[in-house]
């Protein structure tokens, strides 16, 4: 007897928050608390610009550490952009890999071409016991 192959879009959260890359790192930090987050999808500019991603690590990084004043820093200084997709129909045993050896904790899930969840390394081992 087989194990039903469990996908990406199985598992992920399908509750994605988004910021402009224009915001300030404060408001984007504010963001993050309110809604219990720790990465914000940065959205794009336009149809053939690559999305985003600003975390919490990229807060404390490239902005904490060196003494930045959150309020004058954009979310476009400090994100991560090009950001790795994953697409909604991956396994989730390559979905882990293929995060694992780009050293990405998480990702946004694509389905034709729209961002359509997220998926974190976090919530796969500890919410979806795939061990």
């Amino acid at each position: 007897m087989s194990t039903p192959i469990v996908r990406v879009r199985d598992v992920m959260k399908k509750e994605v928050l988004s910021i402009d890359g224009m915001a300030t790192a404060c408001e984007a930090a504010e963001m993050m608390r309110k809604a219990r987050v720790s990465e914000l999808l940065v959205t794009r500019r336009h149809d053939d610009d690559a999305w985003g991603m600003v975390t919490i690590t990229d807060l404390v990084k490239k902005v904490i550490v060196p003494g930045q004043d959150g309020a004058t820093v954009g979310v476009y200084e400090i994100m991560t952009k090009p950001i790795i997709t994953v697409p909604a129909n991956m396994d989730i045993r390559y979905a882990v890999r293929l995060m694992d050896r780009t050293s990405v904790r998480s990702a946004p899930v694509e389905d034709m071409g729209e961002v359509v969840g997220v998926v974190s390394l976090s919530s796969l081992v500890l919410d979806n016991n795939i061990l």
